[in-house]
């Protein structure tokens, strides 16, 4: 739920152009969206994000990895289950 109404204000603001930045920040204040995700979004290679959880290195089996989802779906064997145990998130990269 604070993904999609993240990015739903996330569109709002930086595709739509469709509210300002003054009710923009407001909604940020008040915990309406997660700032975090949406600051992660506007980096490259993080447009998709589904979660901070899924690029925290210190959650992960493996030391310095991060979660399946951010696996391009093109460099996952045939037959893997891609799915997060944290968000349930099925591939965000």
């Amino acid at each position: 739920l604070s993904h999609a109404r993240s990015r739903y204000i996330y569109e709002l603001y930086y595709k739509r152009e469709a509210v300002s930045k003054e009710l923009y920040d407001w909604l940020l204040k008040e915990g309406y969206a997660d700032a975090n995700l949406i600051a992660k979004w506007k980096k490259s290679g993080y447009e998709k994000l589904c979660c901070l959880r899924c690029i925290q290195t210190r959650d992960m089996n493996y030391q310095g990895s991060t979660c399946i989802c951010r696996v391009p779906k093109a460099q996952v064997r045939s037959g893997t289950i891609v799915e997060c145990v944290h968000c349930g998130c099925r591939g965000c990269s």
